[in-house]
């Protein structure tokens, strides 16, 4: 693995940058005040490529490679978490299914027009009865002619309020357990699916999570990804590629904040002097610094073992693991060495603070990634 960016990565680094800071950050307060989707910034981000960062120019991507998205990512959730999470969401949950295990008839109709950015797309796996153990999932498909019935309900669907479609997990045959699982792509509009009621959350505000509900929805066989009671296989593999674009999200949350720690420490004096000076906020400082580095190269490790085709669902467990729990410590901080104005929501870490909570909870809360990694090391 060379740890040095590619010219094309660095050019790429440097225009989402540019981008973040001139058109992302400016409007992330308001979204996390508004809850307003961010359309119009979506649909910027999309003619930039970032909506299919990973994927083939054929299929409607950008060309780019997984250490690149990890790099889009970071940068776009330093300046806004719920715009970084959106992307996410659209790269790793939605496109990349279709893209793994879609027909050509599939990839033209749901995923192409989605890489592009010209519609929206979600995930929908997790239930109000079933999170951790996805398969519990409540949702049944019976199958009948050449049309699957869905019942049930989805919870916590980030996209789900502003997605044109869904990559909907439910079961075909409940009697198999997870190998009754089927991966089926439902588009809004579809009588019987109703998005339901929006969730008011700690932080990354602007992601219209939401319920997804679905009563007596008819949806052709032909949407179905890969075949019937291979969902779970699909679901899980898809999370796999998640969980290194939440790990840069969570990346890019605490660098805002430290970058945000460092420039106030500098500026903020007490007893005469900035209290930059103070070994107390020196070590942490020293402390934000260091672990936002290991994020950073644990998820480029992961992403880059996912280029090369091997397996990398430890590393990418390894990544977003470290990475969540480094961003809830290093933002703690940030609101620390801030003190009291730390508190307010008139400085940005207030919000990084909110927005890290998360990474460590959504695509496998902290305990599953401990339970994939120990799985692995068990057996070495």
């Amino acid at each position: 693995m060379d740890f040095e960016l590619t010219e094309e990565q660095k050019l790429l680094q440097n225009s989402v940058r540019e981008f973040a800071e001139s058109e992302v950050r400016p409007l992330a307060k308001e979204h996390d005040e508004t809850g307003h989707f961010p359309r119009a910034l979506f649909k910027k981000a999309a003619e930039l490529g970032l909506t299919a960062v990973a994927f083939p120019e054929s299929e409607g991507g950008a060309g780019f490679d997984h250490v690149a998205y990890t790099i889009v990512i970071e940068e776009i959730s330093r300046c806004c978490a719920s715009t970084g999470v959106i992307l996410s969401v659209q790269n790793s949950l939605y496109c990349d299914p279709l893209h793994r295990f879609g027909t050509e008839e599939q990839k033209n109709k749901f995923l192409q027009p989605y890489a592009r950015g010209e519609k929206i797309g979600c995930y929908a796996l997790t239930e109000p009865q079933a999170g951790s153990n996805a398969a519990a999932l409540q949702t049944k498909a019976v199958r009948k002619g050449d049309t699957y019935v869905l019942n049930g309900t989805k919870a916590w669907i980030t996209n789900g309020g502003a997605a044109d479609a869904a990559i909907v997990y439910a079961n075909t045959d409940p009697a198999k357990g997870e190998k009754g699982i089927t991966a089926i792509v439902v588009e809004n509009g579809t009588p019987g699916f109703k998005v339901g009621k929006e969730e008011k959350k700690l932080g990354i505000n602007a992601t219209a999570c939401c319920e997804l509900v679905f009563t007596d929805c008819a949806v052709p066989v032909a949407n179905r990804i890969g075949n019937e009671g291979e969902g779970y296989k699909v679901a899980l593999s898809t999370l796999d590629g998640g969980r290194i674009g939440i790990a840069a999200q969570a990346t890019g949350i605490a660098r805002d904040a430290f970058e945000a720690a460092l420039n106030y420490s500098q500026q903020r004096l007490a007893f005469g002097q900035p209290i930059s000076q103070f070994q107390a906020i020196q070590f942490m400082l020293v402390d934000m610094s260091t672990e936002i580095d290991a994020a950073r190269l644990l998820n480029r490790k992961a992403a880059w073992k996912q280029d090369t085709g091997a397996r990398f669902s430890m590393d990418a467990a390894i990544a977003k693991l470290f990475a969540s729990e480094m961003a809830t410590r290093v933002t703690h901080k940030a609101m620390q060495i801030h003190g009291g104005n730390g508190y307010s929501r008139e400085y940005p870490v207030e919000r990084n603070y909110r927005d890290a909570r998360i990474t460590e909870i959504y695509e496998g809360t902290s305990e599953i990634q401990r339970l994939v990694i120990s799985s692995r090391v068990l057996k070495s």
